[in-house]
């Protein structure tokens, strides 16, 4: 069994982490014989600093720890020696905890001296190589705000102690400490943003008494914000070991159907809800009657007559109606016209008398009755003619079923007043009232009501579109029951409104599909290219390959192989003739010839010639392809037709605010449709599979394979950038039909065909119509005299033109659309290379960074950290740029000296250990960050050329704002690509002579 060492990340108070023992974990766990026999864990609530368990005994307390680890491990050379020599251990132990884990300013100073004349001559506390004594020292200082203050404002703490104390924080193990404690930060503060609390102080509950309810109007289908709600109330009946209600809150005809009501039931089956007790208001009608009859008894409610919009006019300037002090016959005899349905009683309402004087609205005397004569209702028929409302059926309903804790969002809080108010003048039983806060997301309306307009409008296919925030629609998109639950359960109980991204919920559903999605082919139908295999002795087969290469438990499935294939246009437009690729599950090929059509529009046929023995690890491009099955193949084996499904948000404001025009904000088109073709095996997929498509993306079966329509594939977001953002300001590429594509000849051979039309003051461009700036538009009479002069029109005559492109139509199914221009030969053909010229304008955030080319001039140790370099680098400027960089692990002086860097130059100049450095290498960094690599810039580069991102450029900031957080802003979008090009969310880092790239790093970040 593993020794355990748990270290506390707690955060706030007095609370300081246990570096010293932490030091003395990772040292003794860098010797092999120690490397499985411990365990090292962080635990963010431990009020221990330090626990280690071994053999079911308990150690506290970092001395202990240390020195159990250094006599159990002598291998480690921490705690070893003759007797002498460990008492000198012992003894700086001891003086450590108490002398340096101190708060006074002027003791720890005094012990610093002491500290410090002790390694005037020594490199290290006891002998010639690191101890205990050593890590404990150096935990203890690390530990120590005021030791680290000292350090930061660069005041003398001694020249010593100084070179001693970044020695050893520049150890390996030392080092690796301090990822891991910065991992560990980040992931609570991820969790603590992300994940709300349920530790929330429910008044009165106690085990086996709480009841809690959840009230579905059975009026539309189960969202993702009625989710929440529902979640809620089973967790705290099922932690306080209770009961759950769900009640149907049927109290309005007119918009309730037992559909809604069966859909409500299986999205909480679904969610993993099963109530103790279903129940409906309706089941209460006569019993709520009752106590309406009994507030007018007691003066607390009246019959009023007054037209809606008169009434709530009157509520607003908190007017009392005309009839709020009737009588309680004359209301009697009101409400029970109300209740047979009359004429008269059809046009009243029954109002509670509350305070008309209430600042607070829902106390201005609201109705709690009215009439519906024309809807039956779904269970009591015709029975009734008058249904309570909400704001007096609820807390009745709440108290008669025995509910003790109303769980309510926090939108009705302004009613919780009302409620009591109910309460006591009903003399009913109490009941806790809790506010929680909605859940909501950006660009998504959960408002029922407007949610119905999208349905009734046609603009969506029903309340289980893609495109809705409802449980069915979410499910539909491809969202997986379990990854729903625990994020909205993260989400906790917290009062705080929040505005959510979808990113988050959509990245933990990639989490559940991620290892169990079975792996397939598809490629886009338009322009697709034929592709021939040369070798003589390449013939048809088929065979079983796994459905995953990680988790060979999802199965098999057959991958056919033979000389005709096919390949995206995307892919291989930009192939070249010698060129050596890789073909996915299959080898590498070389590309032999490339056939365009004349126009260079299309490409007829691609040559191949295998090279299966090459080493895939070599080739930059990893294609997908597919094997065109001969006529005689089994129908098993032929390609299957997709449509692939993408969807954007209905609207495009991230929020509508309440005086917002729902119309004004609607997304035109927010569902895409591309034809593909898909391997053979996707016919056997089931509706509601999710798969991954190589490359594309993952995707769930919405429509099977049928020999009449092709199968229907829905694209399923995985919380990336690019699947969240908006797609509503691009411009819309019109589905293309599998038969037919348009081609749009290239630039130079597009015909201009000129007509002269009227101006009529609206602007005409290629992307939409602009309505005219005014409503008549102005008419300039040159002719009369004016205190100007006349000007000749720029235009010359009075006209307009317009320009058509010319397109024509090409029926072949794999003709391709406008072809990019062929990649251009790298090194050899960039000197003559025109120059990419920058675009002009302001960008977004990431233009404001001045990023350059620079030249190392010289590079050298830092005199006072072994981890860090110096370097002088010419930026192009006057004087050459002192930069400071933590290069020394990954990199030699001679592999930096003299190379063409990528610099950051803009930021707030920092001193880093005395040395004020002004500009940042940029580099690439795998994911663990133990390989770096300096960006290179394009050949021809020199120091000085201004680097921007591609289609974003703009003025960069003479200094960046430290307090803005640009480039922190910016960051985590810096990648490089699998083709080693460096990007910012996939735009490529350039210069004048071309695009920017790491050497080996594939998917790195950059810093």
């Amino acid at each position: 069994m593993a020794l355990r060492v748990v270290f506390s990340t707690k955060q706030g108070g007095n609370f300081v982490i246990a570096y010293g023992a932490l030091a003395v974990a990772q040292a003794t766990k860098a010797v092999p014989k120690a490397l499985k026999k411990i365990h090292i864990e962080y635990d963010p609530n431990s009020e221990k600093d330090v626990a280690l368990t071994d053999a079911g005994t308990t150690l506290l307390g970092t001395n202990r720890v240390a020195r159990y680890l250094g006599r159990l491990f002598p291998e480690a050379k921490l705690y070893t020696g003759d007797s002498a020599s460990l008492a000198q251990v012992d003894y700086w132990l001891d003086y450590t905890q108490e002398n340096l884990v101190t708060k006074d300013k002027t003791l720890l100073e005094k012990n610093l001296e002491i500290i410090n004349h002790h390694l005037k001559f020594r490199s290290f506390f006891v002998g010639y190589h690191v101890t205990l004594a050593d890590l404990v020292v150096w935990g203890a200082l690390r530990g120590n705000a005021i030791f680290l203050q000292t350090l930061k404002s660069e005041r003398d703490s001694g020249e010593y102690l100084s070179r001693w104390y970044n020695q050893i924080n520049s150890l390996d193990y030392i080092q690796k400490s301090f990822t891991e404690l910065a991992a560990q930060k980040q992931q609570a503060q991820k969790a603590q943003k992300d994940q709300g609390s349920f530790e929330i102080d429910l008044p009165g509950a106690a085990k086996g008494k709480v009841v809690t309810r959840f009230p579905p109007e059975p009026s539309g289908y189960l969202h993702i914000g009625h989710a929440k709600a529902a979640l809620l109330n089973e967790y705290f009946a099922r932690k306080f070991e209770g009961k759950l209600i769900v009640r149907f809150d049927d109290t309005n005809p007119s918009k309730e159907k037992v559909e809604f009501e069966e859909s409500i039931k299986e999205d909480l089956a679904l969610l993993g809800i099963t109530p103790d007790e279903v129940t409906h208001t309706s089941d209460h009608f006569e019993k709520i009657y009752e106590l309406a009859v009994k507030l007018i008894k007691k003066g607390l409610a009246y019959v009023d007559d007054t037209d809606l919009e008169t009434m709530r006019a009157e509520r607003m300037e908190h007017i009392e109606s005309k009839n709020r002090n009737l009588s309680v016959e004359e209301n009697l005899r009101l409400f029970n016209e109300m209740k047979l349905g009359t004429p008269k009683g059809v046009a009243c309402a029954l109002r509670a008398k509350i305070n008309m004087q209430d600042k607070n609205g829902a106390m201005r005397d609201p109705v709690i009755y009215r009439c519906n004569v024309e809807n039956p209702h779904h269970r009591t028929g015709t029975k009734w003619k008058v249904y309570p409302t909400y704001d007096l059926a609820c807390p009745i309903v709440d108290s008669l079923e025995g509910v003790t804790h109303a769980l309510r969002t926090s939108e009705y809080r302004d009613r919780n007043i009302q409620y009591q108010w109910f309460i006591d003048a009903l003399e009913l039983r109490k009941v806790h009232i809790w506010d929680f806060s909605r859940i909501n997301f950006v660009y998504t309306l959960l408002s029922k009501r407007k949610l119905t307009w999208f349905v009734e409008k046609g603009r969506v296919g029903g309340w289980d579109d893609p495109r809705f925030p409802t449980v069915r629609g979410i499910r539909r998109r491809g969202m997986t029951i379990n990854a729903l639950r625990e994020y909205i359960l993260m989400q906790g109980a917290s009062q705080k409104d929040l505005m959510l991204e979808w990113d988050k919920i959509w990245a933990k559903n990639k989490k559940e599909i991620d290892p169990i999605a079975p792996r397939h082919t598809a490629l886009k139908r338009e322009g697709i290219v034929k592709v021939r295999v040369l070798d003589d002795d390449c013939e048809f087969k088929v065979e079983d390959r796994p459905k995953h290469k990680k988790n060979p438990d999802v199965g098999m499935k057959k991958t056919t192989y033979s000389r005709d294939l096919y390949l995206e246009f995307d892919d291989a437009k930009d192939l070249e003739v010698g060129e050596e690729v890789t073909f996915m599950d299959w080898g590498n090929v070389i590309v032999k010839s490339i056939k365009w059509h004349p126009d260079s529009t299309y490409i007829g046929l691609i040559e191949i010639q295998l090279n299966l023995s090459g080493d895939f690890k070599k080739t930059k491009k990893k294609l997908s392809w597919l094997s065109r099955t001969p006529e005689s193949a089994s129908p098993d084996n032929t390609l299957v037709p997709l449509v692939l499904l993408d969807y954007d948000y209905l609207i495009n404001k991230k929020k509508l605010e309440e005086d917002d025009s729902l119309e004004e904000f609607l997304t035109e088109v927010s569902e895409f449709k591309t034809d593909a073709w898909g391997d053979a095996n996707l016919r056997h997929c089931k509706k509601g599979d999710i798969i991954q498509l190589e490359r594309k993306g993952f995707y769930i079966v919405d429509t099977e394979f049928s020999d009449d329509e092709p199968m229907h594939l829905i694209f399923i977001p995985d919380g990336s950038a690019e699947s969240m953002k908006s797609k509503a300001s691009e411009p819309t590429k019109p589905a293309v039909a599998a038969k037919a594509a348009v081609v749009v000849k290239p630039m130079e051979k597009v015909k201009e065909v000129k007509k002269v039309v009227k101006n009529e003051g609206a602007v005409k461009t290629s992307m939409y119509k602009q309505k005219p700036i005014y409503d008549h538009p102005p008419v300039f009479e040159h002719d009369k005299i004016s205190k100007m002069y006349k000007m000749a029109s720029v235009y010359g005559a009075e006209e307009v033109v317009e320009t058509q492109t010319v397109v024509e139509e090409v029926k072949v199914d794999e003709v391709a659309p406008k072809a990019e221009a062929k990649k251009e030969k790298k090194e050899k053909k960039a000197a003559a290379a025109p120059e990419v010229v920058a675009p002009a304008g302001e960008g977004p955030l990431v233009s404001k960074l001045d990023m350059v080319v620079g030249k190392v001039l010289s590079v050298k140790r830092h005199p006072d950290a072994d981890t860090l370099y110096v370097e002088e680098i010419d930026c192009g400027e006057a004087e050459p740029r002192t930069v400071v960089s933590g290069l020394v692990k990954f990199l030699k002086e001679d592999e930096i000296n003299g190379r063409e860097v990528v610099i950051l130059k803009n930021l707030k100049p920092a001193a880093m250990r005395g040395i004020k450095s002004f500009a940042m290498v940029m580099c690439a960094s795998n994911d663990d960050h133990t390989v770096v690599e300096l960006l290179i810039p394009p050949v021809g580069s020199k120091a000085g050329d201004r680097v921007f991102i591609k289609d974003h450029e703009g003025e960069p900031e003479a200094q960046l704002n430290p307090k803005k957080k640009v480039f922190e802003t910016v960051q985590p979008g810096f990648k490089t690509s699998d083709d080693l090009v460096a990007t910012w969310n996939g735009n490529a880092f350039m210069t004048s002579k071309g695009v920017v790239k790491s050497k080996t790093l594939k998917g790195a970040s950059i810093k």
